[in-house]
Order: structure tokens, then C-alpha cells, then sequence
């Protein structure tokens, strides 16, 4: 309990501060309440608008987990294929590299022709968005591998396949951790580029505020698509924490 306080009071203390600070710089105009509203006006747009937060939020939120699980079954999929054949790594990755360096915001015209206004572009805007860094990741973590332990597995010609389900795969699990964690940020990212151009959701709520110059809108908005993505990542690191008082990382290369 002391370690749990002594990490969540800093940062605590300082969103303390810096929202009351911006509550008296906005009482006494220091800083305009159009340009950065207080925490309290952001607050009662979401009591006054609710309903609309409600249903944008849920819409968001069930297309960016649709998305990010997407990308985790076609990252880690894909990954598995590509250490197995070197062959198909250097067809394929350079494509998924490619659509890394291209801006989502580039592509989501296209995905709008392609899979009309809706869910479906928005779910394949946060696939692609965040499917890459579970590819990245894995695939260091499945290379990486111990030469000791993959020397022994081969001294007791195992095969690719149980090379891979028994020791690639498990040594693997610490770098995949890692690319899911930045997957559920750019789920939400990808998410929210999809809706500006496809609509609905909490992307559709801030390009109209945009057009009406409700800047407090803008921010409710952006504080819940921040909520959505803190509670991404702490259901990841409960499932981590489960996994690992289940079945601490290596046991499984003692068997």
C-alpha cells in the first residue's frame, strides 16, 4: 500500500495543482476560459451533455477494442509466420513498414471508400494504426531467442513448430508485453483519425465542437479518449500481473 501511494500521490499532486491554478487564472482572466477551460466547465459539459458523451463514448470505445484485438491477433499471427519462413519476413515486412510511415490521416479518405462511413473504416484505421508495434515487437522478441536454449532444443531435434510454441514464443512474452502496451495508445489514436472522416463516436463530437468553437467540448471529449486509454493499459497490466502469478516468465523453458 505505501509503494501503490507513494507512485499515484505525485502525480496526483500535480494534476491538484495545475487544475486549480487554471481555475484562478481563469477567475481572474489571466488565461481566457475559451482557449483553456477550467476543469469545473469541462466537468458540467459532461453532466449537461451526458447522454451524447455517453453513447460517443461507448461507439469509441467498443471500435477502438475491436481494433486493438484486431491487431493483436493479426500482429502476433503474423509474426509466428514470418520467424517460421525468412522467405515470406522479407516479402511482407517492408509492407507493413510502409504503412508505418504513412499518416493514418492520409489513409482514412481511402478507408472511407473502401469500407463506407462507420465502424468499419474506424476499426480498420485503429488495426492499422497500432497493429505494427505488436509485429515490431514480437518479431525482436521471437528472434532473440537464448543460442543455448535453441542449441539444446535442437540437440533434441524439436521442430520448428515446437521450437517456436515452447521456446520462441515464451521467451518472446516480455517484448510482447511491451508492443501491446503501445498498441492500446495508437488503438485510440487510429480510432479517433477513422472518426474524424467516417463519423460517429467521440472523434465526430470534436470535429463538430470544432465547427462551433465549443472548446469545452473539445477537451470533455479528450478527456474521456484519455480515460479509455489509461484503462486499456491497466487492463493489460492486470492480465501481465495475472500471467505472471500464474506462471512466473521462464517457467515454462524449465519443463
Amino acid at each position: 500500500m505505501k509503494k501503490f501511494i507513494s507512485q499515484l500521490f505525485p502525480p496526483l499532486l500535480s494534476f491538484a495543482i495545475f487544475f486549480i491554478a487554471l481555475e484562478v487564472f481563469a477567475k481572474y482572466d489571466i488565461i481566457s476560459a475559451q482557449l483553456i477551460p477550467p476543469l469545473s466547465t469541462v466537468l458540467q459539459t459532461l453532466i449537461d451533455m451526458r447522454g451524447e458523451f455517453q453513447n460517443a463514448f461507448l461507439e469509441t470505445s467498443i471500435n477502438v477494442l475491436k481494433g486493438l484485438l484486431a491487431s493483436i491477433t493479426l500482429g502476433i499471427g503474423l509474426s509466428l509466420i514470418l520467424t517460421i519462413s525468412p522467405f515470406l519476413k522479407k516479402s511482407i515486412l517492408p509492407f507493413a513498414i510502409f504503412f508505418q510511415t504513412v499518416p493514418i490521416i492520409a489513409i482514412a479518405p481511402l478507408l472511407v471508400i473502401y469500407f463506407g462511413f462507420g465502424s468499419p473504416t474506424v476499426i480498420a484505421s485503429s488495426l492499422i494504426v497500432s497493429v505494427f508495434p505488436v509485429i515490431a515487437n514480437t518479431l525482436i522478441g521471437l528472434e532473440n531467442t537464448s543460442k543455448e536454449w535453441l542449441e539444446l532444443f535442437k540437440i533434441y531435434q524439436a521442430s520448428k513448430w515446437q521450437i517456436l510454441w515452447k521456446l520462441r514464443l515464451p521467451a518472446a512474452y516480455t517484448s510482447i508485453y511491451s508492443g501491446l502496451k503501445v498498441a492500446c495508445g495508437l488503438s485510440v489514436i487510429g480510432a479517433i483519425a477513422g472518426e474524424f472522416v467516417a463519423g460517429g463516436g467521440l472523434g465526430a463530437m470534436i470535429d463538430v465542437a470544432r465547427t462551433q468553437q465549443r472548446i469545452d467540448i473539445v477537451f470533455a471529449s479528450l478527456l474521456l479518449l484519455s480515460l479509455l486509454g489509461l484503462s486499456l493499459i491497466g487492463a493489460l497490466n492486470g492480465i501481465h500481473r495475472w500471467i505472471q502469478s500464474q506462471r512466473p516468465f521462464g517457467a515454462n523453458l524449465k519443463d
